[in-house]
């Protein structure tokens, strides 16, 4: 059986999950603080029909080697934390991240997820939460009767009250940073998880050494390009079509082969 049908085969799925994560990029160019993700690939398994630098008969030694490659195989999607295109919202609640770091926020089970999602909200007791009632790590409660919130480029965030005319500091946003974020897990819902990849998390205050200043009334979009992922779904399609070939035209020579007894 032709090697060439298993390796245009692995071709033809590699790029299958290729076009499957530009979709989701695509997917994801309106979701608030999205990072697209790329596939990255290896190739596989080498046969070693002839080793480079085996003497031949005559005593001369082989220049380079004969080998014949098994095809590919994804190995990573590489999320890209550039950032994202800041837009007005007019929302006081609305907190973008201009730099690095992520928002804090304690999830059901307790555990700590990140996200770069500042789209916050106001529970039931005044706490800002996300917009799946997330509340942020630290716990900030706005007082009911505050008239205005106003949160600093460092995250303190104060309010006014009725009859002051200054604002009372209430809390202070922290954020989070890592050596390696592309190494956080993905769990949806705009959130991530700390992972032995990412490293523990470095926390600190927004606009300090490290992170990133926050930006009231403010939220990032996603920073995908859709011209980019067209382009690169362009590329993917093709690869796939060209494989597909491979496989046809290998098929072809396995038929003239049977053929020939006839």
């Amino acid at each position: 059986m032709s090697r060439a049908l298993y390796t245009a085969a692995t071709g033809m799925i590699a790029q299958q999950m290729n076009v499957d994560n530009i979709a989701n990029n695509l997917a994801n160019v309106n979701t608030t603080g999205y990072k697209k993700s790329k596939m990255e690939f290896q190739d596989l398994l080498y046969q070693q029909l002839r080793l480079a630098g085996a003497t031949q008969a005559e005593g001369a030694q082989v220049p380079v080697e004969l080998q014949i490659g098994y095809g590919t195989r994804p190995v990573a999607t590489q999320r890209i934390f550039t950032q994202g295109t800041l837009t007005p919202t007019g929302n006081a609640l609305d907190v973008s991240i201009d730099g690095a770091g992520f928002f804090q926020v304690t999830l059901p089970d307790g555990t700590t997820g990140y996200t770069r999602d500042g789209a916050l909200k106001l529970s039931a007791e005044g706490v800002l939460v996300t917009s799946d009632g997330y509340p942020l790590e630290p716990q900030v409660t706005v007082p009911p009767d505050a008239t205005d919130v106003n949160i600093a480029v460092n995250g303190l965030v104060s309010v006014k009250l009725p009859g002051d005319a200054a604002f009372q500091d209430v809390g202070q946003l922290e954020l989070a940073r890592f050596v390696n974020p592309a190494g956080l897990k993905s769990i949806g819902r705009n959130v991530m998880l700390e992972s032995t990849a990412s490293g523990a998390a470095i926390v600190g205050a927004p606009d300090e050494a490290g992170f990133g200043k926050l930006s009231q009334r403010f939220l990032e979009l996603s920073n995908v390009e859709v011209v980019d992922e067209m382009v690169n779904m362009i590329v993917a399609q093709r690869a796939y079509e060209i494989n597909a070939k491979a496989i046809q035209t290998s098929e072809e020579m396995l038929a003239n082969a049977n053929n020939l007894k006839r």
